[in-house]
């Protein structure tokens, strides 16, 4: 007797339906898969067998087939253990014929018939639902992750022979609702503030271009002059996560295993700060199953690098191609997977290998070694940072000054204004922000008068800035400009890009022509 049913499985972030085809025929008495399945996949024969077994179910002596379709998709995961051992009590006769067409089955099954967690749960169910699906059956640990689809009717089972009374209409039980699956209107708790930063008004300045424009920062200073401390509040001053945006960090989070039990929409935009031993595959993801690396737990918000000059190059000159595209694909012989990222670079790193240079009181650095550091950052690289910032350490006044700070809030909201200046311009486009112009969005939306363009023609001539720098410029000019809300950029905004994006050189001579 033939029966089918409907899995799923992951490939990169979103989630893919496989139906799960079961058949019992006259035969030598066997348990037979096939589907292009993984190593995980075919060990799940034995554990179906023996879960069927121990739950009072036991195979005829016939030949069982299990196919999962399409055959074209290499099947990974323990999450086809549920949907293979119902499609053959299905075969059997046990259950009747019931339509489970509108039902998407996903779990693994211990030895003693138990349901257990299944990462990727999130994808999949939400690929189902946009394919028409309105039902699934998950692990009861799922159910939270499940839920978080509006219109999904969420069941969970914590054991085989609750999913096979429940499908044969003889167990009752309630669809979960997820109460956290709609964003709340109170903006996460990050337990920090802008306002316990003291001073560096240029820094905080420049943090807040950054946020409204979503530009990648490097922040060159000495050891101590609060590079750290400002990266982890940038998250503060940025909007909170869409809708759609929180979904998408959701999955990826929940593929990768990361994502607690209790099935959180994720609302605060990830900040990631690997440690610079890190590997590439680690940053940017892979593994004979591919996985997310750091770049892709740090779609939607920020990727943070604190000593830049510390991480292997080779590991650096991988995060070129993401900055660039915003995406990783990671090609392997079966597939090529697509993992988003989306991310804003902020990096620190010190202007010498002891911490203090330029101050030649301080710094032990030879000439060759303050050279030799710096050139671990290579051009190109260099080349896809739109701000580049001189820290300077805080002063003693401003340690202990009295003064009140603006606080996140209050910067927070005018980055909000500024990127709704930019989403009403480009409403009709592909984007969303100025960090993602490209060379004809640029010629279409970005005008300058005669006397701005030839000013930025005299600062840049003799200067070895390539055209990716120059249009890095020229964004950056766009943000401050509608900061001010300005329709065109005029030279007062040309100069702080330039400054900002110190084209000068990177150690604090850009200053120069900013007050200039």
């Amino acid at each position: 007797m033939f029966s089918k049913v409907t899995g799923g499985t992951v490939i990169g972030i979103d989630g893919a339906l496989i139906g799960v085809e079961a058949d019992i025929n006259d035969g030598l008495p066997m348990l037979n898969l096939v589907g292009y399945l993984s190593s995980s996949v075919k060990e799940a024969g034995e554990r179906v067998r023996t879960a069927l077994k121990n739950s009072g179910f036991f195979l005829p002596s016939k030949r069982i087939t299990i196919n999962l379709s399409p055959a074209d998709i290499r099947k990974y995961g323990s999450g086809f253990d549920l949907p293979i051992a119902i499609s053959i009590v299905l075969s059997m006769g046990i259950i009747p014929n019931i339509d489970l067409t509108k039902t998407i089955i996903i779990g693994e099954l211990g030895l003693d018939g138990r349901v257990s967690f299944v990462n990727g749960v999130l994808p999949m169910v939400y690929h189902a639902f946009e394919n028409g699906i309105d039902t699934c059956i998950v692990p009861y640990e799922n159910i939270n992750e499940a839920g978080l689809i509006e219109g999904m009717k969420v069941f969970g089972v914590k054991n085989l022979t609750e999913a096979i009374e429940f499908i044969q209409g003889n167990l009752k039980l309630e669809a979960y609702k997820n109460t956290e699956c709609s964003l709340s209107n109170t903006f996460p708790d990050y337990n920090c503030d802008f306002s316990e930063i003291k001073g560096q008004k240029i820094l905080k300045r420049g943090m807040e271009i950054a946020a409204s424009g979503f530009h990648n920062v490097l922040m060159t200073g000495a050891a101590g002059a609060g590079k750290s401390m400002l990266a982890k509040r940038l998250p503060t001053i940025m909007p909170m996560l869409s809708f759609e945006e929180s979904i998408e960090v959701t999955k990826i989070y929940s593929i990768s295993g990361m994502l607690d039990k209790k099935g959180r929409l994720i609302t605060e935009r990830p900040f990631r700060a690997p440690h610079h031993t890190i590997s590439n595959h680690a940053l940017i993801g892979g593994g004979s199953i591919p996985k997310p690396g750091e770049v892709t737990l740090s779609h939607n918000g920020i990727l943070f690098l604190d000593e830049l000059p510390e991480f292997n190059k080779n590991v650096l000159e991988v995060l070129r191609q993401p900055l660039e595209d915003k995406k990783i694909i990671i090609s392997r012989v079966q597939a090529a997977y697509a993992f988003p990222a989306d991310f804003m670079l902020v990096a620190a790193m010190n202007p010498c290998p002891c911490g203090n240079y330029p101050n030649l009181n301080k710094c032990t650095c030879t000439p060759y070694q303050i050279k030799r550091y710096q050139q671990k950052i290579s051009g190109p690289l260099l080349d896809r940072i739109d701000i580049n910032m001189s820290v300077k350490p805080v002063l003693y006044d401003d340690i202990f000054s009295d003064s009140v700070e603006e606080c996140s809030k209050v910067i927070r909201e005018r980055v909000v204004e500024t990127r709704q200046i930019q989403n009403k311009r480009y409403r009709e486009e592909s984007i969303s922000l100025n960090s993602e112009l490209d060379g004809r969005l640029i010629k279409k939306y970005i005008k300058l008068d005669n006397e701005v363009e030839d000013y930025l023609k005299k600062c840049i001539s003799n200067k070895d800035i390539s055209a990716r720098g120059i249009s890095r410029i020229l964004r950056l000019s766009r943000t401050i400009a509608d900061m001010e809300k300005c329709d065109r950029i005029g030279k007062e905004h040309l100069k702080e890009a330039l400054f900002y994006h110190n084209t000068l050189g990177v150690f604090g001579k850009a200053g120069e022509l900013y007050e200039g």
